[in-house]
């Protein structure tokens, strides 16, 4: 029986030399340490062996996590930075294809911006913009909101603005101006309300100067307005034309229909507001209530 053990505890050491002279993860029971050889530079070759750490399979999975937090960390601020540069308005911050409302009036504007932002590589490559327009109220400004932002979470640099703002902007000398070359940086450029610019020979030539650096620099660009396309097409002012020629090469123009959402909404808080202040509650009891609160 002695010898049997005896022979069994040396089989054991033979299998696992190594947990009798190298450290172990008290974790996973992994290795953590090997032997390198290092020269000693003495003239005559001589190498010897020193240990190494190494890692075991829970310190790696460890190191992965917090790769990958901080992956998302930097994807976050990534977006941030990229949102504050499309200096897009308040409002439309939240704009995005979870918030979007689909009623029987918007079915094809909604299919015509998801595919948009699916296909955006495809349209980026081919410059391809969209020209959303129609009447005041009916979502244009949301719809190219919902694009932007989605496109911003996939860290694509998208900035929207107006061309008021622009104007305003340019030729400013402070550190935080910016310039047309620096809109022109981004990927997908938004111009929301084409047509509520001033029509100043200043202002025309503005316009068209960026339009036509989009046009320049092969980079899409997507512009709402409540100017009909026969009024773009008609217009008898060469200034115009040439900005509204370029666009319609650039842009595949998308009519957005339907009851305008300010009405609409505009309706829905005159009702809830009724209700509260107009309710048969005798007004003097409720008072008396909320004073006691």
């Amino acid at each position: 029986m002695g010898v049997i053990l005896k022979v069994i505890g040396m089989k054991n050491i033979k299998e696992n030399p190594i947990k009798s002279v190298f450290s172990h993860c008290p974790v996973c029971g992994d290795v953590i340490e090997r032997e390198v050889k290092f020269p000693v530079f003495d003239g005559r070759g001589t190498m010897i062996n020193k240990k190494v750490s190494i890692m075991c399979t829970c310190r790696k999975k460890e190191q992965e996590e917090q790769e990958k937090y901080q992956k998302k960390i930097d994807t976050m601020r990534t977006i941030e930075s990229l949102r504050r540069l499309s200096l897009m308005d308040a409002k439309l911050l939240n704009a995005n294809l979870s918030n979007f409302i689909e009623r029987d009036d918007n079915t094809r504007l909604l299919k015509i911006i998801k595919n948009y932002i699916i296909n955006f590589e495809k349209m980026y490559k081919e410059n391809q913009g969209l020209l959303l327009w129609g009447a005041v109220g009916t979502g244009k400004s949301y719809a190219a909101a919902t694009i932007a932002n989605e496109l911003l979470e996939r860290m694509t640099s998208v900035v929207m603005t107006s061309f008021i703002k622009i104007l305003k902007e340019v030729g400013k000398f402070d550190e935080d101006s910016w310039d047309i070359e620096e809109i022109n940086n981004a990927k997908l450029l938004i111009i929301d309300d084409l047509g509520a610019e001033r029509g100043t020979d200043y202002a025309l030539e503005q316009v068209y100067d960026i339009i036509d650096s989009r046009y320049r620099s092969n980079k899409p660009i997507i512009l709402t307005t409540n100017l009909t396309i026969e009024q773009m097409k008609g217009c008898p002012d060469v200034r115009y034309n040439r900005i509204y020629d370029r666009i319609f090469e650039m842009c595949y123009p998308v009519k957005v229909s339907g009851t305008s959402w300010r009405k609409r909404d505009a309706a829905m808080r005159y009702e809830s507001t009724r209700k509260i202040l107009e309710e048969d509650i005798n007004a003097d009891e409720r008072y008396r209530d909320s004073i006691k609160l």
